[in-house]
């Protein structure tokens, strides 16, 4: 489909959701794209990409950052607590604050080196055994666990059942938002970006409509 088409289809979808050209933050997910193809993304001009794995992200944005002033990268994969020294050095949002031990040891790595990303806390709507997250009854304890810890929280993200309407995950994803005062929402992909739009999200993570199918899995 490509960059243009998804930006037109965002900016219909804010203003069919009463929102201000903008509103919404459009997350180009690179993981597992040949250079060419996210070369010719940041040839047009988008500067805000997500990543999955820390050790494919080091490899390869360091450079581009050189040739491309103003890149945002956004960390939207699970995240190990051994790799987060190197996160949050490459990072300037981490979309999967997902369990209270991670949050321990960010905590430690912020403190010591003095600057935080903005911070997601990833919520698992459907709660999934087989997916990370915190589960919706206890975000707002979380939440506050994490406050508690001096981590600034930005906002939530989801990832809605893929055999499920993404809508009724969406708006449970608002509500818990507002309640706790974030203003972020991490939420909708390719399929489903413009319901996202219509329930809220200021970020949404779209790959394939921009890049094209993925290759072959890289190590975390």
């Amino acid at each position: 489909m490509g960059l243009s088409k998804i930006i037109t289809r965002i900016r219909a979808a804010e203003a069919a959701a009463d929102r201000a050209p903008g509103a919404v933050t459009l997350i180009a997910v690179s993981k597992i794209q040949p250079p060419d193809r996210v070369e010719a993304v940041l040839d047009a001009g988008h500067r805000v990409f997500g990543e999955n794995y820390v050790q494919e992200a080091g490899a390869k944005w360091p450079a581009w950052r050189d040739r491309y002033p103003g890149v945002e990268l956004h960390m939207i994969g699970p995240l190990q607590t051994n790799k987060l020294k190197p996160a949050l050095a490459l990072f300037d949002a981490i979309h999967t604050l997902d369990r209270p031990s991670l949050a321990q040891k960010l905590a430690r790595q912020v403190q010591a080196h003095g600057t935080c990303p903005r911070l997601f806390v990833q919520v698992n709507t459907g709660r999934e055994p087989q997916k990370a997250g915190i589960l919706p009854d206890e975000t707002d304890g979380f939440v506050s666990a994490c406050r508690a810890l001096d981590l600034r929280l930005y906002g939530l993200m989801c990832i809605p059942p893929d055999d499920q309407d993404p809508q009724p995950h969406f708006r449970a994803l608002r509500e818990m938002a507002e309640r706790n005062g974030l203003s972020g929402l991490s939420m909708g992909m390719s399929a489903d970006f413009e319901t996202a739009i219509a329930e809220g999200a200021t970020h949404v993570r779209v790959g394939s409509a921009i890049f094209g199918a993925r290759t072959v899995r890289p190590s975390a």
